[in-house]
Order: C-alpha cells, then sequence, then structure tokens
C-alpha cells in the first residue's frame, strides 16, 4: 500500500488557499484526487462551478460554504459534498485558521463567474 508523507505533498497556491496534493494522476492515481486545503483566517474563496462531485471533511476550525442557494458553516469533523455542477465557494470568516481534506475524481474542472475555466494542477 503506497504511502505518501507530508513532506512528500505537493504545495500550491490559488486564491489565498493552500492546496497540498496528495493523491493524483501525477502521483499514480488512476480515479481519485485528494489534498489537504489550508485556508487562512478571513480569507474570501472565489465562487465557481465544479464539473466533478467534491467531497471536504473539515479538519480544523471552520468553514462558511456556499453550494448553490445554500449558505451555512461547517465545522471540524463535518462534511460538505458539493454535487457535480453546483455553484460553490469556501470563505473562512473567522480569526483563525482552517483545514479541510478533498476527495474529487480525476478530470474537475471549475468555472468561474467570469467563464474562465481552471484546471487545477492537484487534480492532474
Amino acid at each position: 500500500m503506497p504511502v505518501i508523507r507530508e513532506q512528500d505533498a505537493v504545495r500550491h497556491e490559488l486564491h489565498g488557499a493552500a492546496f497540498h496534493s496528495y493523491v493524483a494522476p501525477s502521483s499514480g492515481s488512476r480515479e481519485l484526487c485528494a489534498w489537504r486545503l489550508d485556508v487562512a483566517a478571513g480569507t474570501t474563496g472565489v465562487p465557481h462551478r465544479v464539473n466533478r462531485e467534491e467531497v471536504l471533511l473539515v479538519l480544523t476550525g471552520e468553514l462558511t460554504a456556499t453550494i448553490g442557494d445554500n449558505r451555512t458553516t461547517v465545522r471540524a469533523g463535518e462534511v460538505a459534498f458539493v454535487p457535480a455542477g453546483a455553484l460553490f465557494g469556501l470563505d473562512n470568516v473567522s480569526d483563525a485558521p482552517a483545514a479541510a481534506w478533498v476527495t474529487t475524481s480525476i478530470g474537475l474542472e471549475a468555472t468561474l463567474a467570469d467563464g474562465s475555466l481552471i484546471s487545477p494542477p492537484w487534480v492532474r
């Protein structure tokens, strides 16, 4: 069973958040992608529409998730499920950093409000 050590995770930064990629096609995965997301206190995320389902398990702190028309606080130990095609935004309105574990399938792309498409390196 392969083990990816914390020091081997590949770090990426986008829109004020850090993405630590553990599982991706670049690391040998054929189906799944998984990363740790670190969101600094006071961070406002960028709303986007995803083409694949995503599951976010909050590890520490709390995050405000907007999924479609629903906006709610997700705390440590709780999960946000983002359906494919949903408009999604993630904010950290607290005064403490937060972290989440995110899992999705290969091929995730995000469409921003201006129509631009992002194919994040942590899912390739």
